[in-house]
Protein backbone atom coordinates (compact mmCIF):
# COMPACT_ATOMS: atom_id res chain seq x y z
CA UNK A 1 0.00 0.00 0.00
CA UNK A 2 1.69 3.62 -0.91
CA UNK A 3 0.40 6.45 0.93
CA UNK A 4 1.78 9.93 0.20
CA UNK A 5 2.92 12.48 2.92
CA UNK A 6 1.41 15.76 3.01
CA UNK A 7 1.64 19.38 5.00
CA UNK A 8 -0.65 19.61 8.23
CA UNK A 9 1.04 22.70 9.63
CA UNK A 10 4.41 22.61 10.15
CA UNK A 11 4.26 18.89 10.38
CA UNK A 12 5.06 16.35 7.40
CA UNK A 13 2.20 13.28 7.96
CA UNK A 14 1.56 10.13 6.67
CA UNK A 15 -2.42 8.86 7.14
CA UNK A 16 -2.96 5.23 7.91
CA UNK A 17 -5.71 3.29 6.47
CA UNK A 18 -9.05 3.05 8.79
CA UNK A 19 -8.74 -0.77 7.94
CA UNK A 20 -5.22 -1.22 9.33
CA UNK A 21 -6.18 1.20 12.48
CA UNK A 22 -9.46 -1.29 13.06
CA UNK A 23 -7.24 -4.21 12.68
CA UNK A 24 -5.27 -2.61 15.73
CA UNK A 25 -7.53 -1.36 17.94
CA UNK A 26 -6.67 2.18 17.53
CA UNK A 27 -8.54 4.99 17.38
CA UNK A 28 -8.38 9.21 16.94
CA UNK A 29 -6.50 9.92 19.64
CA UNK A 30 -4.59 6.76 20.25
CA UNK A 31 -0.90 6.90 21.04
CA UNK A 32 1.77 5.24 18.74
CA UNK A 33 5.74 4.19 19.47
CA UNK A 34 7.35 4.96 16.22
CA UNK A 35 10.81 3.79 15.81
CA UNK A 36 13.15 3.61 13.05
CA UNK A 37 15.14 0.54 11.44
CA UNK A 38 18.10 2.59 9.68
CA UNK A 39 19.49 -0.56 7.62
CA UNK A 40 16.36 -1.18 6.04
CA UNK A 41 15.24 1.87 5.82
CA UNK A 42 11.50 1.36 7.63
CA UNK A 43 9.57 3.41 10.27
CA UNK A 44 8.13 0.64 12.27
CA UNK A 45 4.76 2.04 14.01
CA UNK A 46 2.93 0.16 17.03
CA UNK A 47 0.39 0.99 19.37
CA UNK A 48 1.88 1.90 22.54
CA UNK A 49 0.82 1.17 26.25
CA UNK A 50 1.03 -2.35 25.69
CA UNK A 51 2.91 -3.00 28.67
CA UNK A 52 4.20 -6.43 29.29
CA UNK A 53 3.84 -7.65 32.75
CA UNK A 54 6.51 -6.97 35.32
CA UNK A 55 8.46 -5.35 32.53
CA UNK A 56 9.52 -1.77 34.23
CA UNK A 57 8.54 0.85 31.41
CA UNK A 58 11.50 2.82 31.84
CA UNK A 59 13.35 -0.19 31.68
CA UNK A 60 12.11 -1.01 28.60
CA UNK A 61 12.38 2.41 27.11
CA UNK A 62 16.24 2.46 27.58
CA UNK A 63 16.45 -0.97 26.22
CA UNK A 64 14.55 0.10 22.88
CA UNK A 65 17.51 3.47 23.05
CA UNK A 66 20.11 1.44 23.16
CA UNK A 67 19.39 -1.25 20.60
CA UNK A 68 18.57 1.97 18.33
CA UNK A 69 21.88 3.72 19.05
CA UNK A 70 23.83 0.51 18.98
CA UNK A 71 21.86 -1.83 16.01
CA UNK A 72 24.74 -1.78 13.54
CA UNK A 73 27.19 -2.91 16.51
CA UNK A 74 24.27 -5.88 17.58
CA UNK A 75 23.52 -7.03 14.19
CA UNK A 76 27.52 -7.21 13.77
CA UNK A 77 28.24 -8.99 17.10
CA UNK A 78 25.18 -11.35 16.11
CA UNK A 79 26.53 -12.31 12.79
CA UNK A 80 29.51 -14.08 14.67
Amino acid sequence: MVQKIFRSGNSLVVSLPKDILDLLGLDEGAEVSVEIDREQRRIIITPAGLALPGVNEEFARQVTEFIEQYRPALEALARR
